[in-house]
């Protein structure tokens, strides 16, 4: 073998000299290559690179994050956007989607699906009215929790000072977490980019409209009430519960300011003598129940020998579903209860099992013992029931059906809105996004994020000089969005405070119907007792 080796590659200088030619023709450019490649990221498509397991970072091509759940809507963002590009390339302005796109459970992924349908409706419409810049939106994944939410803002703020991407706004945000709320610091503080909140209700993230000094974050906008601005909505649907009649229960969990921000927003003082103690877990994940069952099984005893029948449930929906289902095993006299949550049980119905449904229909001869009631950011029949409501009361009141033009306009433009939106969906004018849940919430109130975004672009570029305003411009356009300018939207009216929040934007009371399997509008609450002026202006001494 040997002699073989020598007699073929070393036994002349001309096979010397072909030997060590070839030989350096492939070890130069494996020297040159492997190293780079070794210490070169990995990625999943253009812009977003594999970490931790995930695939981080920003695209608008139509990339659906390995998520199937996603893929159709993904891909006519992707064809939107690049119809928008060929069609004016110079007068387009980005927006970017922020929340985590790679969820484990199904419900979580459904939830994502209507959050993106929501946005990229917003987008098809807002790009086809006489209004100038087109947007372009893309998708930015942070990864579970926002734990890579550093990377993303990094991209981000290069797309902002980018003429080519020219990003003017991030919104998305769904969920209330510290990793949430140091991206939507450092976005607003450090780099001054336009944010809108469609989902986060906690009071924390949030600008306090107190008419005095330095906003807590300046250039951010939100749509949903804050947890503080539910529970006044809840209280004041429901009338005057003295404190014994209520109960908070609580996850303690750290780093999860909706469940501590619920809770203090719960704890609002009532009258009479004190109620029951709060009665506190605390759970090891937002999608993890671990062994909660067993605390809620013990509170569950405890508030039976209270006088409480209102229970303020202060966590996230795998836990609020548990502790229903726990309750409603403890034998109590017959006592019925209802539990209470906030806006992030808006997707409780898709955690549900058939055994849950009947369990929570007491099934068992005895009856249903607990209803499960939340404020959502918004619901589809919320107009119209509520509009035969108000027709209802009047003619009650005057004797007389009231005319069409009699009706208030902070009912019926939203009605209005909500109609087209549908309209859009059923014609499936925009394409193929996946089938479509409006129960949740999610479309709808997304959709009217971005057309929040769109209203403030583009009275932006109507003060500006060219069609791409400056960043600045599009955030000082947040306050002017009030009154005439007041954002009609699916979810309500959008009237934005000097602090950047919806004033008295009411929220949907539903609750879970266990004979339908399905969330059912019970009424409007209002933040400030009473419905939004005529005209949507914001009072003075709200910010």
């Amino acid at each position: 073998m040997l002699n073989w080796l020598y007699n073929t590659f070393w036994a002349t200088w001309i096979r010397k000299v072909c030997t060590v030619l070839v030989v350096l023709a492939v070890i130069v450019p494996l020297a040159i290559i492997v190293p780079g490649r070794l210490g070169a990221p990995d990625y999943c498509e253009q812009g977003v690179e594999r970490s931790a397991g995930e695939c981080i970072g920003v695209n608008g091509s139509g990339y659906d994050f390995g998520t199937r759940e996603i893929r159709e809507v993904a891909t006519a963002i992707g064809r939107e956007n690049e119809r928008v590009v060929e069609q004016e390339k110079d007068d387009v302005v980005t927006i970017a989607m922020m929340l985590p796109l790679q969820p484990k459970s199904e419900a979580e992924r459904r939830q994502v699906r209507s959050e993106l349908q929501g946005a990229y409706l917003a987008q098809w419409r807002a790009n086809r009215t006489e209004n100038k810049p087109l947007l372009r939106l893309v998708l930015a994944n942070p990864g579970a929790d926002y734990a890579q939410q550093e990377k993303v803002v990094d991209r981000l703020a290069e797309m902002a000072v980018s003429k080519q991407d020219n990003l003017r706004a991030v919104t998305g945000f769904n969920l209330s977490l510290g990793n949430t709320r140091r991206a939507i610091d450092r976005l607003t503080n450090e780099l001054h980019i336009p944010v809108l909140a469609s989902r986060v209700s906690a009071d924390e993230i949030a600008n306090p409209d107190d008419r005095g000094g330095r906003l807590r974050y300046p250039g951010l906008a939100r749509i949903i009430p804050t947890n503080r601005q539910q529970a006044a909505a809840l209280a004041n649907f429901h009338g005057g519960l003295r404190d014994a009649e209520t109960v908070l229960v609580k996850d303690l969990r750290p780093n999860d300011i909706y469940d501590d921000s619920l809770a203090k927003a719960f704890s609002r003082p009532e009258p009479g003598p004190p109620g029951p103690k709060d009665q506190p877990f605390t759970s090891p994940g937002i999608n993890d129940p671990g062994d909660t069952g067993n605390d809620f099984t013990t509170i569950g005893h405890n508030i039976c020998e209270s006088d409480a029948k209102v229970v303020y449930f202060a966590g996230r929906p795998v836990h609020l579903r548990l502790f229903a289902l726990k309750l409603s095993e403890v034998p109590c006299h017959g006592k019925k209860y209802t539990v209470v949550s906030g806006s992030g049980a808006a997707t409780l119905d898709r955690y549900m099992s058939p055994a849950d449904w009947e369990k929570l229909r007491g099934d068992d001869g005895g009856g249903a013992t607990i209803t499960v009631q939340y404020a959502a950011p918004g619901h589809p029949d919320a107009w119209d029931v509520a509009l035969r409501t108000w027709e209802k009361q009047q003619r009650a009141r005057t004797g007389r059906t009231p005319a069409v033009g009699e009706r208030p306009a902070y009912l019926t433009e939203p009605q209005d809105e909500l109609r087209e939106l549908r309209r859009l969906i059923a014609r499936q004018a925009a394409g193929d996004i996946g089938p479509v849940e409006l129960e949740d919430s999610r479309t709808m109130l997304v959709h009217d994020g971005v057309r929040t975004i769109a209203a403030a672009v583009f009275l932006a570029n109507s003060q500006a000089v060219g069609t791409v305003p400056a960043r600045e411009r599009v955030i000082a356009q947040w306050p002017r969005l009030e009154a005439r300018y007041r954002v009609r939207g699916t979810s309500g009216w959008i009237c934005l405070t000097n602090g950047g929040n919806a004033y008295d934007k009411p929220v949907a009371v539903v609750q879970l119907d266990p004979g339908t399997r399905r969330v059912a509008f019970v009424g409007l609450g209002w933040p400030e007792k009473k419905p939004q002026p005529a005209d949507c202006a914001v009072p003075s001494g709200t910010g």
